[in-house]
């Protein structure tokens, strides 16, 4: 997760503990941020608990492949009352409740108040189409510390993308319900090439109904957005997108509006980001490459910083990585499983660094993005350790030149693009 508002123009949020180890504004004195002394690689996970497959919508992209009926096997309440008491005991630093979609679980909020209650900070990951006013006011009064709304485009493209006709306005209703009641809500967009046409419109759609808080999301390739090459942004259009994206940024801050804006699922955003800034000579450059560093991108996500639990209770790299099972929390507690490196792909990620291949092993900026989203390396080459299609950067920019791309093919680590992201 990139917070382009700091790294890009130096405001602050209240994740800057977690992703670049700063006090998010000044202190109990009135000091300015300073720095926490907690490594990255220290941190318990923030974990996603799929908390059911159930879903009312059918959006193209999903990466849990859910439809409108109902699953066997998933968690009960008292297993899931359980497993908040393992996470807590553990010290993770937060819960996120997704789906499916979590509002169809009749104990959800039974759930949220047990988390709340434990310490676990309770989040929301919904497509926000079952939040009415009374919905909003119980997530509000359980703890919740921020609700997630997923909205991938303006009306008619966002109806087209979730697969049911009218789920626009429901999801307008379900922000304006969270705002009515002064809960902590944003908006969720996956970025692909149904939407990123129409980027501007977004940002001036953010600033028209006072979002201040949006997360655009790199599409990761899982559950029915497997094979969604023809559907992702190209490499030129993933520029294209962050320049935008920057530039929009830049002015919500010049003009003093109150708008986080994040970038998700692809750790070569911090590196593009810093290289603008380098270009442009600006003044927060070398710091901006120290936060990043500190980050490590990658080496801290998956397997690290972020855990996914399914509906059945397996435990999972990450969200989109459901098709790898480390364990079961019905047979062991989460933390024994998360920091078992017995199993050969949990010691991989723990130490990203060491096994990362191709271009990304080479690449100047390692330290900073290492390899990014391994899940997408793995779904394009079969391998964990292949470079991440995504990268946008070029081969100049990372430093591969001639002497290093012969290196990569005398060592079989010449990974293609997929034609679709080439361009």
């Amino acid at each position: 997760m990139i917070d382009i508002g700091k790294i890009y123009c130096g405001t602050t949020s209240t994740g800057d503990g977690l992703r670049y180890g700063t006090q998010a504004g000044p202190d109990c004195h009135g000091n300015a941020p300073h720095k926490i002394e907690t490594s990255a690689n220290q941190r318990r996970p923030i974990v996603v608990w799929n908390i059911t497959r159930t879903c009312n919508l059918r959006c193209v992209h999903c990466y849990t492949d859910s439809e409108n009926m109902k699953y066997s096997g998933e968690l009960n309440t008292d297993e899931g009352l359980a497993l908040i008491d393992s996470l807590a005991d553990f010290g993770i630093p937060s819960l996120l409740f997704s789906g499916g979609e979590p509002l169809v679980r009749p104990d959800l909020f039974t759930l949220l108040e047990h988390a709340a209650k434990k310490g676990v900070r309770p989040v929301i990951s919904t497509n926000g189409t079952l939040i009415d006013r009374e919905a909003a006011q119980r997530i509000k009064d359980s703890g919740v510390v921020y609700v997630g709304i997923s909205l991938d485009g303006l009306e008619h493209v966002n109806d087209s993308f979730r697969g049911v006709e009218g789920a626009y306005k429901r999801t307008m209703n379900g922000f304006d319900s969270c705002r009515a009641v002064n809960q902590r809500v944003g908006l969720r967009l996956t970025l692909t090439r149904r939407n990123y046409i129409d980027l501007h419109g977004i940002f001036d759609f953010i600033e028209k109904e006072k979002i201040n808080r949006a997360c655009f999301y790199h599409l990761v390739y899982s559950g029915r957005g497997s094979s969604m090459y023809s559907d992702d942004l190209s490499h030129s259009e993933s520029r294209n997108a962050m320049d935008i994206i920057l530039e929009r940024t830049s002015d919500y801050s010049r003009r003093n509006l109150d708008i986080n804006i994040l970038t998700v699922d692809n750790h070569v955003d911090g590196v593009y980001t810093y290289l603008k800034m380098k270009a442009k000579n600006h003044e927060s450059a070398d710091d901006v490459y120290r936060l990043l560093k500190w980050n490590g991108g990658a080496a801290n996500s998956s397997g690290v910083g972020i855990g996914d639990i399914d509906f059945n209770g397996n435990v999972h790299p990450d969200q989109f990585w459901q098709d790898y099972t480390f364990g079961n929390v019905r047979d062991r507690n989460f933390g024994d499983i998360w920091m078992d490196e017995s199993d050969e792909l949990m010691h991989g990620l723990k130490h990203k660094a060491e096994f990362i291949k191709g271009r990304c092993r080479l690449c100047q900026y390692k330290d900073l993005c290492t390899g990014s989203m391994r899940v997408r390396g793995f779904r394009t080459h079969g391998d964990a350790w292949a470079p991440d299609p995504q990268c946008y950067l070029t081969d100049e920019e990372i430093g591969l030149d001639a002497e290093k791309k012969e290196y990569l093919k005398r060592n079989n680590e010449e990974f293609p693009v997929p034609d679709e992201l080439a361009r």
